[in-house]
């Protein structure tokens, strides 16, 4: 599977934008603020029909226009495939397959596959939580793009379920409260059902990449550390299946609700939950050094790229945006090794051809004032 061609409109800082993609490895070369970020984001953007840098699309919406659109053509086993997104912050986007309207985002997903790694992965082992489950996240969508839905459909609870427990906060009578309390319940049995789901997934993802992280992890570190995943839910009993976290959830939500109408919101959950990364038996967040942590979020992203590559046709797009200046030589020897020998499509960017290590070789682009074209 690879993106032949890709056209954006109002998307980012492109006003227009027409340009095609060699099947093999493609280097966007310019300087900072040109625009070579945008440009795979909006690959990586249709892998999800998410960014992996903001958390809602409007920022996606050059300034001063309404929506954005992604088109794209994608060559899937000896076939053309067009995959266009039409970005509209604060209401539904509207997809299109071969000009075909799509309704449900999930029957859009798995046309394009892929995998970036930034200079922000650093927080995936140094971040916030959020971080980690956002991680977890993508690669659930991709592997079981019906999570798509779940995701959505838990944010749409959580968020319906919050509203009602600030009103709960406000009630000025007895009888309005027991109200209120009465359909939290309602919405308690929604959130463990879309939780629970959510949770159990993430347990399944963790466990398809713990083995491809720890050799990932040998290969660009050049040391055999053990380094352990763990799924660690906020305030719940240990769990690892759907059956075990929708009790372990219902249980938690009873035990915290005095608490959470205290507080006026939802203080159990997967948007509650951790990834703890450890490296020797040691939590990676507080004790790995600089090195050791690129290392970590290196290893992260490249499992997640082979875990791919097992399920599903066709190999996914390997995405690194402006990583090999912030890597010391002996990681960019690797991950150049590893990028040259990928099977697929590979995408990089950097400030300067300088950047980019010999041993990868490509088609280049110049990247300048958002305008891309061949080298």
């Amino acid at each position: 599977m690879r993106v032949s061609r890709l056209g954006l409109t109002d998307f980012r800082n492109y006003e227009h934008l027409e340009v095609e993609f060699s099947p093999g490895i493609n280097v966007l070369v310019g300087p900072n603020g040109q625009g070579k970020t945008n440009v795979v984001e909006a690959v990586a953007y249709l892998a999800t029909f998410s960014s992996h840098r903001v958390a809602n699309d409007t920022a996606l919406v050059r300034a001063g226009s309404e929506r954005a659109v992604i088109r794209s053509v994608i060559e899937h086993e000896q076939r053309s495939i067009g995959l266009d997104v039409q970005i509209n912050p604060g209401r539904a986007n509207r997809l299109q397959v071969n000009r075909s309207p799509v309704k449900r985002v999930k029957d859009a997903l798995g046309i394009v596959r892929a995998v970036m790694f930034a200079p922000e992965d650093l927080s995936l082992v140094k971040g916030d939580p959020a971080s980690r489950r956002r991680f977890l996240d993508h690669l659930l969508v991709q592997l079981n793009p019906r999570y798509a839905g779940v995701l959505g459909d838990y944010e749409k609870t959580l968020k319906q379920r919050n509203s009602l427990l600030r009103s709960a906060a406000k009630a000025s009578t007895p009888g309005e409260r027991d109200s209120l309390r009465s359909t939290l319940d309602v919405w308690d049995e929604r959130l463990v059902e879309f939780g629970a789901d959510i949770m159990a997934g993430r347990v399944d993802v963790l466990t398809r990449i713990s083995d491809p992280v720890a050799q990932a992890y040998a290969s660009v570190a050049a040391v055999r550390n053990d380094v352990v995943l763990t799924y660690a839910p906020s305030r719940l009993e240990p769990a690892t299946t759907r059956e075990q976290f929708d009790v372990a959830l219902r249980d938690a939500l009873q035990q915290v609700r005095a608490e959470e109408f205290a507080r006026a919101v939802t203080v159990v959950g997967p948007h509650r939950d951790e990834v703890e990364v450890n490296l020797n038996g040691l939590p990676a967040r507080g004790y790995a050094s600089h090195g050791e942590s690129w290392s970590l979020a290196l290893a992260l992203r490249l499992a997640g790229y082979e875990v791919l590559r097992d399920v599903g046709a066709g190999e996914p797009v390997l995405i690194l945006d402006d990583v090999f200046a912030e890597l010391d030589q002996q990681r960019r020897s690797r991950l150049a090794h590893f990028a040259a020998q990928a099977p697929g499509q590979v995408m990089i960017t950097a400030a300067v051809s300088g950047d980019v290590p010999d041993q990868v070789r490509g088609v280049r682009f110049s990247v300048d004032n958002a305008t891309v074209s061949p080298q």
